[in-house]
């Protein structure tokens, strides 16, 4: 398989696979249990091989004490395992789970999504059902590429070799497929009243959520987004469901994956690995991707909760944390987790596949962005597709938008992409991202900035939807193997 200049840990695999094959069926017969697989939660390597610098140039691959050492490409997880059942459906060796091979080519709306997994035969099965988001996301690939302008060129975000998957040749870059899983949070503007669906985009590598055509009271808006079906089968409940310890040292150990994470982000931690608390001036402050991963490097140095070990989490990794559904910030199970900020966004060690010069994060607070269209969602095109914002006249950083559009356009849990380093387009936060941040906080945007370069969020045109929240200072936890 890809394994490119990756540490491979035989017994940390074995220990993870492991951990993850507790789970059990309760009741039943004997048939009934053979009907549906068992399932376990093992999450697997995000299959990244290449290193980049913060500009996005591939590199080699970086050794210990370079800023850019601890990227996804620099550690390999368990690989990923799949076995073509000759009729329609492929299982997955590490989870359990069974997803249909060929999806159809038709999108849906969410009703017709059900109703179509509800009806489906397939392999000697009738038991389908749209997967969650962490069980479809355990299916990515981030060694994927979107060329819009050439499909041929394009790599998607999952292993072709056993699932098909069928661009949008009039717009490629629309390739969300429908889960089970949607957002939850109370609304505080109309917009967020619409209940939206999370979904893995195998086109583009990103995981948002978009409208299904309810709000959230369960009422019809009689409005949804069509979108790719994939429907799975396997035991219920299991798959991203968390099991963690509180280990009493600062560390939480979620014996479902087996992993051991910090229980703290790196906002309430300084770089010689001492704790900052909430009266100290650089409480909650965030770093770049390229410092977090020098940061990583530190708090290895300084054996950070008695570990030297430690690294910043893959995409995958990452993701298995998050707490879906929700109802109240951050998206994380605060039992076991304090982090710095409610609203607040963790980075991964992951590069974006299309826009290399960023890195990947998610949402542990709400995604915002800027509503830009009329009479539809934000960030959606003409024909109710997800795609690139409407074409915005040149500006010298004047927009006809203001902080008080943004919203939380993509749900907390989103998979989302900022830049690497303060370098290149991006050498500040936008004006109106810096005045949602103090809007947020409550308090003044604390890092350097040029007032006098009023960059605006239109002109950063490295994302496919530039009215996404521009943060570049994010945080981060880490991450190891548990012993």
């Amino acid at each position: 398989m890809k394994a490119i200049g990756r540490t491979v840990s035989v017994l940390a695999i074995a220990a993870a696979i492991l951990l993850g094959s507790t789970s059990c069926i309760s009741g039943g017969n004997v048939d009934e249990v053979d009907k549906v697989p068992a399932v376990k939660f093992v999450v697997t390597d995000a299959m990244q091989t290449s290193f980049y610098d913060a500009d996005g140039n591939i590199i080699d691959q970086p050794e210990i004490g370079n800023p850019l050492y601890g990227q996804d490409a620099q550690y390999q997880c368990i690989m990923p395992s799949y076995t073509d059942n000759g009729d329609g459906t492929v299982t997955d060796d590490n989870t359990g789970l069974m997803w249909q091979q060929t999806p159809p080519l038709d999108k849906m709306t969410y009703d017709e999504a059900i109703e179509y997994v509800e009806n489906l035969e397939l392999g000697g099965y009738s038991d389908w059902r749209l997967p969650t988001i962490k069980e479809s996301f355990s299916l990515a690939d981030m060694d994927g590429k979107l060329v819009a302008q050439d499909i041929s060129q394009c790599i998607p975000y999952i292993d072709t070799e056993y699932f098909d998957f069928f661009y949008d040749e009039g717009r490629p870059y629309t390739g969300s497929y429908w889960t089970s899983t949607v957002t939850r949070l109370p609304a505080e503007n109309e917009y967020e009243e619409m209940e939206k669906n999370y979904g893995f985009n195998w086109a583009d590598g990103h995981l948002k959520s978009y409208g299904d055509g309810y709000y959230l009271d369960g009422s019809s808006t009689g409005s949804s987004i069509p979108a790719g079906v994939r429907a799975v089968r396997g035991e219920e409940g299991v798959y991203g469901i968390n099991d963690f310890v509180d280990n009493g040292d600062g560390t939480v150990t979620d014996r479902a994956t087996g992993f051991m994470w910090s229980q703290q982000d790196s906002g309430a931690v300084n770089d010689d690995g001492t704790l900052r608390s909430e009266n100290d001036a650089e409480y909650g402050y965030g770093r770049t991707w390229v410092d977090t991963l020098s940061w990583v490097q530190k708090m290895n140095e300084a054996e950070y909760l008695g570990y030297s070990d430690w690294r910043l989490p893959d995409a995958k990794e990452l993701q298995s944390i998050v707490q879906y559904g929700i109802t109240e910030l951050p998206a994380i199970d605060l039992e076991y987790f304090d982090l710095s900020r409610a609203d607040c966004y963790m980075w991964s060690s992951t590069t974006c596949g299309d826009f290399p010069d960023t890195a990947l994060y998610f949402a542990f607070g709400k995604a915002y962005g800027i509503n830009l269209a009329s009479g539809g969602a934000a960030g959606m095109g003409s024909g109710g597709e997800m795609g690139p914002p409407p074409e915005k006249e040149e500006s010298s950083g004047s927009v006809d938008a203001t902080v008080d559009d943004f919203v939380d356009t993509h749900g907390p849990g989103a998979m989302r992409n900022d830049y690497k380093d303060t370098t290149g387009a991006a050498v500040q936060a936008p004006a109106l991202s810096r005045e949602l941040w103090s809007q947020l906080y409550g308090e003044e945007y604390p890092y350097d900035f040029d007032p006098g370069l009023d960059i605006s969020i239109f002109d950063l045109s490295a994302s496919e939807n530039a009215a996404d929240y521009i943060v570049i200072y994010n945080y981060a936890l880490l991450v190891r193997n548990a012993d």
